[in-house]
């Protein structure tokens, strides 16, 4: 697989000093010839993220916390599909997300805009076109990105609930946190795109426009960290037309359901981004 282009380390002799946990091999289709990643047993402390990350840095492997959710669903459970997975650089985030758009938006769009747009005499089949990918903000990074990053950490594991079923430390063979879902082969949007390359394709575009970082993943469910949200309500709503492509679920199924109120109350000056598909 493209996407690993090192296996993962034989840990025992790797002079890690990890906690008990496991090597995951499991798959949809079967035994994976080598680990796909390592996860604690135990739940993650808000210190383990810099330590275990650094030092894992150090031999290609990235930090993600990882979560049984509530059906307590742990990664030998989560199908991953790695023989189904592309190289997320293969892919355009712009020629995805459009594709995406072109599938899911319409209806949405219909409900939210083009009635607007006829009555102000503009076409309605213009209006149903992807805008395109959002700018990146106009004001500067507040934090650095990894400085986003293990700031939610630290949030999440200093509170029991602070992500549903709890969350464990990880360790993945991936050169760049947009790759740790593909590095994987994580199925978890399988019912939206079988190849989750391509949307870590856009989590590549989104950590070079936000400062974006993958910090949870689920059975079906992501939280990245924001280091550079966006910060007028512009900026928001062109990001929200990606948040739709990228997960029409957000917004179909969850509260709001209309893009400007999710442009408002779930991106603007939002320093993480959750995502969940049916």
């Amino acid at each position: 697989m493209a996407t690993l282009p090192n296996p993962l380390p034989d840990l025992a002799t790797s002079g890690l000093d990890l906690p008990p946990g496991s090597l995951v091999d499991a798959t949809l289709d079967g035994t994976w010839h080598e680990p796909l990643l390592w996860y604690a047993d135990g739940p993650a402390a808000p210190a383990d993220w810099t330590a275990l990350g650094a030092a894992g840095r150090r031999l290609g492997l990235l930090p993600v916390l990882v979560s049984g959710g509530a059906r307590d669903q742990w990664p030998e459970a989560w199908d991953l599909c790695p023989d189904a997975t592309s190289y997320p650089g293969d892919h355009d985030p712009d020629e995805v997300l459009a594709g995406y758009w072109s599938d899911y938006a319409a209806d949405e769009v219909a409900a939210d805009g083009p009635a607007a747009a006829a009555d102000e005499g503009e076409d309605e089949d213009e209006d149903d076109l992807w805008p395109g990918l959002a700018p990146v903000p106009a004001q500067a990074a507040r934090v650095g990105a990894d400085e986003a990053a293990a700031g939610l950490v630290g949030v999440l594991t200093a509170d029991p609930d602070g992500w549903p079923g709890g969350t464990r430390m990880a360790l993945v063979p991936a050169r760049r946190s947009a790759d740790i879902p593909a590095a994987i082969g994580w199925s978890g949007p399988m019912n939206h795109e079988g190849d989750v390359a391509r949307l870590c394709a856009v989590l590549r575009s989104w950590e070079e426009r936000y400062d974006a970082r993958v910090v949870v993943l689920g059975f079906d469910t992501l939280l990245v960290s924001v280091g550079r949200p966006p910060t007028t309500l512009e900026e928001a709503r062109a990001l929200a037309a990606e948040h739709y492509a990228f997960c029409p679920d957000n917004i179909d199924q969850s509260p709001p359901y209309d893009l400007d109120v999710y442009a408002q109350k779930a991106l603007l000056n939002q320093e993480a981004w959750s995502f969940w598909w049916d």
